[in-house]
């Protein structure tokens, strides 16, 4: 009898023996029953994590809903990891292997993988330093690098942003070299308006500056009564008018349109003419012919 034969009779015997078949099942079923108790312990800690961030937002002691975000992303995250990383040994456990030696044979190649994963400990590190400084949360509109958006999700060795028009945008944290937030502090809308030279400027003046004075009470947005700060520009057909105003954190694209749409209107109503191209034509034939009447 060949070698080959031999180890075929051999597995042929192990197949048709019923303990086998017994160690088998129960393995299979201890694996089920792992993910199940994985999947079942991951969803109550985050409800817990959930419940826990509820009840500390009505403390008076409570931290803002930005960070309150962040943390509470990278929590559920930090969870889900873990339980896996449990359940995934509980896994190799049931299939009999050795995990002792899994573990500590894992800590060598993981020692010697660290000295070529420099990338991977840096966007950690770094990410830590973004949670723990607070440089920005989920929900903030920033600029990184040359990618602008709002902060989806903020982790450990990435950070997710969304552009406004609907790229994902995924940036490893150890490429985050500048980073520019505008959700912090309030915003500034800048309008421009333009009258006719023939305009009465006094008049227009004094119209916007009414206008001006209704606004913060219809635009919640507004923090302050925007403000006519005078002639910007004499331009070849019209005299420019600055406005500004300060409104909450990246509501001032809204407010400059809602200033510009109310403006126009109330202009209107006074009968300022907001000047526009004019074009002049002249006839060469009409004018030839005046010229030989004449």
């Amino acid at each position: 009898m060949s070698y080959t034969q031999k180890i075929i009779n051999r597995y042929m015997e192990k197949l048709s023996n019923e303990d086998t078949w017994i160690a088998i099942g129960e393995s299979l079923f201890k694996i089920i029953l792992i993910i199940l108790v994985a999947g079942l312990a991951i969803r109550i800690g985050k409800s817990i994590i959930r419940k826990f961030f509820l009840v500390r937002a009505k403390s008076p002691l409570r931290i803002s809903e930005r960070r309150e975000a962040t943390l509470l992303k990278l929590l559920e995250n930090v969870l889900t990891y873990a339980v896996f990383f449990i359940a995934f040994i509980m896994v190799l456990e049931a299939m009999t292997f050795d995990v002792k030696a899994l573990l500590a044979g894992a800590g060598i190649v993981g020692l010697a993988v660290g000295f070529g994963a420099q990338s991977l400990v840096k966007d950690v590190i770094t990410g830590f330093f973004i949670i723990l400084e607070d440089q920005f949360s989920v929900g903030d509109y920033v600029r990184i690098n040359h990618f602008e958006g709002t902060v989806e999700e903020i982790g450990l060795r990435t950070t997710k942003i969304k552009s406004y028009t609907g790229e994902l945008n995924i940036i490893p944290n150890g490429n985050i070299v500048e980073v520019t937030n505008f959700s912090i502090h309030n915003s500034v809308a800048v309008v421009d308006v333009s009258i006719a030279y023939e305009g009465d400027m006094e008049k227009a003046e004094r119209v916007i500056r009414d206008l001006l004075e209704r606004l913060p009470e219809k635009y919640e947005d507004l923090v302050s009564t925007p403000e006519l700060l005078g002639v910007q520009n004499l331009g070849p057909s019209e005299i420019v008018y600055r406005i500004t105003a300060e409104t909450t954190p990246m509501r001032h694209f809204f407010i400059a349109r809602a200033i510009r749409k109310e403006i126009k209107m109330c202009l209107d109503e006074h009968g300022i003419e907001i000047p526009y191209p004019r074009l002049v034509m002249y006839n060469r034939q009409e004018e030839k012919g005046s010229m030989q009447k004449g």
